[in-house]
């Protein structure tokens, strides 16, 4: 250590994922939300996410935990019976709105993903792109198309800019990998950037 220097504390990282309150039809999206739980632990990497404890969410804050890494829940209050708030997080918020609880998810998160869901999952996913396409922010989104399950998405999203809707260039604002490992392999590199960035709107 350099004389008259402070220790360096290495700053942990956090991602926001998005998924589902239903565990799909599917085994191996949930065999996959298990492996992003437990590498996201083993990458020292926070989860945030929606709160609850039930379908692919509680799979994935369940593994997170187990694996001995930190969970952040932000949850509405409304919606704290609904989705079954976790109670056994890190750290759990109880927001006032839908609104404010996109608002923390953002400030206290480095990156997003969009793993397996319904139309929640969707429509946070849109809002962040959207969010980043407006120049509120530079952070990843990424999509990981588990076993093709976002193939429907993304076309709707390519018919967008097919269409004349959206510039073709739209579609850099968010990144698809194909399965958890390669998700995980991009997450090494995630660059800290919500300690700078806890403003949205």
């Amino acid at each position: 250590m350099l004389p008259n220097s402070a220790p360096l504390v290495p700053q942990r990282r956090a991602v926001a994922v998005f998924c589902g309150s239903r565990t799909g039809h599917d085994p191996a999206l949930r065999v996959a939300t298990e492996q992003l739980g437990a590498g996201l632990a083993a990458q020292g990497i926070g989860l945030v996410y929606g709160g609850g404890r039930i379908g692919l969410m509680g799979l994935l804050a369940d593994a997170v935990l187990a694996a001995g890494g930190t969970v952040t829940g932000v949850i509405p209050e409304f919606l704290s019976r609904r989705e079954v708030a976790h109670d056994g997080l890190t750290a759990l918020h109880v927001t006032t709105s839908m609104h404010s609880r996109k608002q923390m998810m953002f400030a206290l998160s480095d990156a997003f993903v969009c793993m397996p869901g319904g139309f929640g999952t969707l429509d946070e996913t849109v809002e962040i792109v959207t969010w980043r396409q407006l120049g509120l922010h530079d952070k990843m989104v990424f999509v990981v198309d588990v076993n093709g399950w976002a193939a429907s998405f993304l076309g709707a999203l390519q018919a967008a800019v097919t269409q004349g809707f959206a510039d073709a260039a739209s579609l850099a604002l968010f990144e698809v990998v194909r399965d958890v490992p390669a998700l995980l392999g991009r997450l090494q590199d995630l660059p800290l950037q919500a300690s700078a960035s806890t403003a949205l709107l």
